[in-house]
């Protein structure tokens, strides 16, 4: 959650949590952690009520929708004929994205030749002269 935070980020936020909390500060975090807490033992009470009346383990992680649709109520059957009219178009994206990958890099060997005269990959110790472009009154 913290990952994109950098250590003057956190520091502004805990300058900002002593101005706002004060001499209060350590006490708001230990109502803090205890909330954290009881939150993670009502999951747990919860995960395992579930379990017992579905007479299935049940995890914590089972209980976002699409997973307990998909591990509890639906068979493998299921979630194939649900997965194979999609799959064609995932498998003609792939494709295309993987040809357009394969165009780019040709484009860029390419300009990689016209711009340097070697070929891809290989240093030049002088840069050559590029060609002069044709201007619009030669193509007329």
């Amino acid at each position: 959650m913290l990952d994109n935070l950098n250590w003057w980020e956190i520091g502004a936020l805990l300058l900002l949590a002593l101005l706002i909390f004060g001499d209060r500060l350590p006490a708001v975090i230990t109502d803090g952690l205890r909330l954290v807490r009881n939150l993670r033992n009502m999951a747990r009470n919860a995960t395992g009520d579930l379990s017992r009346e579905l007479g299935t383990d049940i995890q914590l992680e089972d209980l976002h929708p699409k997973a307990f649709i998909r591990k509890h109520l639906l068979s493998e059957e299921d979630e194939a004929a649900i997965r194979k009219p999609l799959q064609g178009v995932y498998d003609n994206l792939r494709a295309d994205v993987s040809g357009v990958h394969d165009d780019l890099k040709d484009v860029a060997s390419a300009a990689d030749l016209r711009s340097n005269g070697t070929r891809p990959g290989t240093a030049t110790s002088s840069p050559s002269t590029p060609a002069p472009r044709a201007s619009y009154d030669d193509a007329t």
